[in-house]
């Protein structure tokens, strides 16, 4: 039923990716999502390039379904990443961060996919020129580093825009968000948040718990006034942030001020002092289960809730 293009491009049974999230996305929650018919995804983060090596051999250890790799563009290590992600042959790359115009050519060479993350229809016009496969188009309900339009707003733009498949990102984390997205044009999803409350994902338990108990308004955005928004859950180190960017600091004694927080918290679980990233979707999240059963439930709901498409002729109900 939901046969989509984006599942013909990534030979995978649903149209379901998972986010490439920094100290998340590891390849314990890849191969998971990839056995349960999405499509995994290692995040390379700042990790150099011999760690990325090791997930992905790892991945391979655990399934023989279709994965891919997130690469920050600005990470520091991007050029090495990309010749790994070549040299290794996974078969796919979403980009963030930045464009990954100059690396199209290799990854065509070694006939990876390539989807990178957009904010805006302009940069989606730019990269569908270039030769990009797909679009993963993210709002700014998402999680972690985000744009300003909205999913509901900029999808629906950006399908009008370009004639690749595009995959929606931002909010959605159950069967209706997935329907919904497709109701835009998107013809997948990217989930993020989701996948951390998953039994598979490493982040510490009290980072999942934290999104697990949260409500509708626990997210806030930090780094407005810097150009980089960074959409996370309040607690202390949120609080102090805001102030010292009220303060007028500069990017660069923000990010200083900010450099491991995350990392605190995924791994070391201080959701006091750490940078809890999650998104807008946080609240509708109860529970923390297997990636195949999350997976399998969102299909499920889909299903059940398309009726609703197909209960309506001529303006009234049947």
């Amino acid at each position: 039923m939901f046969d989509t293009r984006v599942c013909k491009l990534l030979n995978i049974k649903y149209p379901i990716i998972q986010g490439g999230m920094a100290w998340v996305a590891t390849h314990e929650l890849a191969a998971a999502v990839s056995e349960g018919g999405g499509l995994g995804i290692i995040a390379a983060g700042n990790a150099p390039p011999e760690i990325i090596r090791d997930e992905i051999r790892k991945v391979r250890r655990l399934t023989d379904k279709p994965f891919g790799v997130n690469i920050m563009l600005m990470s520091p290590f991007a050029e090495d990443i990309v010749g790994i992600i070549c040299e290794e042959r996974v078969p796919v790359v979403t980009t963030g961060a930045g464009n990954p115009g100059k690396f199209i050519k290799m990854f065509k060479k070694h006939d990876v996919k390539i989807i990178p993350v957009v904010p805006t229809v302009s940069l989606a016009r730019r990269l569908e020129r270039k030769g990009v496969d797909a679009l993963i188009v993210e709002g700014t309900e998402a999680g972690g580093h985000i744009g300003e339009l909205t999913t509901m707003t900029l999808v629906p733009q950006v399908v009008d825009a370009v004639n690749i498949p595009v995959i929606a990102a931002g909010g959605i984390g159950d069967g209706r968000g997935f329907l919904a997205a497709l109701s835009l044009g998107a013809e997948g999803v990217q989930l993020g948040t989701r996948f951390v409350c998953s039994l598979e994902c490493i982040a510490h338990d009290n980072f999942k718990e934290r999104i697990v108990k949260s409500k509708d308004r626990e997210t806030i955005v930090t780094g407005r006034s810097t150009g980089y928004p960074v959409r996370v859950l309040k607690n202390r180190f949120s609080k102090e942030y805001l102030e010292l960017e009220e303060k007028g600091l500069t990017f660069k004694e923000l990010e200083k001020f900010g450099a491991g927080r995350l990392k605190l918290a995924v791994k070391e679980g201080d959701i006091t002092k750490g940078s809890v990233m999650a998104g807008q979707i946080s609240g509708l999240i109860k529970e923390t289960k297997p990636c195949k059963d999350i997976i399998e439930e969102i299909i499920k709901t889909a299903i059940e809730k398309i009726d609703i498409f197909t209960s309506f002729k001529g303006g009234s109900a049947k």
